[in-house]
């Protein structure tokens, strides 16, 4: 059986979330579409080592990674000081990202990534946090409602020529 660690990244961990990053969101998001060069192109841009190299530095920004058997499997990000323009007050975070390979979804790192970011928020001082997860993605609204998250609103993102619905959903942190 695997064993699951997880600690806060650092710069040295950006090729690992670059890689994971563009692994889980192809598996989740790719069959959504129609233009293989829409999806190249945000993963490039979103999931550029540069750039999370530059992210993971930022005051702003709390990353986690996950390894089993000292192989990368997931990471999740904590935004903090991050409004939501469907939560009218408080001192508000944002859990920006959990991703994690689909193969160690089973052994719940989604959930201890999770378990972390909530711990790390609440340490803060912080009273809600919120996250957008996409309305088509069953699995993970499914997971973050059975995890004390509620919607409070939808939006939409435009990648490409894709527009995607997503759901705002938010827990309170007290």
């Amino acid at each position: 059986m695997s064993t699951i660690k997880i600690r806060i990244a650092g710069k040295g961990d950006a090729r690992y979330i670059a890689l994971l990053g563009r692994i889980t969101f192809t598996g989740t998001f790719g069959h959504l579409f129609r233009d293989g060069e829409d999806l190249r192109g945000y993963c490039e841009e979103t999931f550029n080592v540069g750039k999370i190299e530059t992210s993971l530095q930022k005051s702003s920004s709390v990353y986690w990674i996950a390894f089993s058997d000292r192989l990368p499997v997931g990471y999740a990000k904590l935004k903090l000081n991050s409004p939501s323009a469907f939560i009218a007050e408080g001192k508000i975070c944002q859990l920006q990202k959990i991703y994690v390979l689909k193969d160690f979804l089973s052994l719940r790192v989604g959930f201890q990534l999770q378990e972390q970011m909530l711990q790390k928020a609440r340490e803060y001082g912080y009273s809600k946090i919120w996250l957008s997860v996409l309305e088509e993605n069953e699995r993970a609204t499914l997971f973050y409602k059975k995890n004390g998250f509620t919607v409070i609103g939808k939006h939409d993102f435009q990648i490409g020529k894709e527009r995607f619905e997503f759901l705002a959903m938010s827990k309170a942190l007290s």
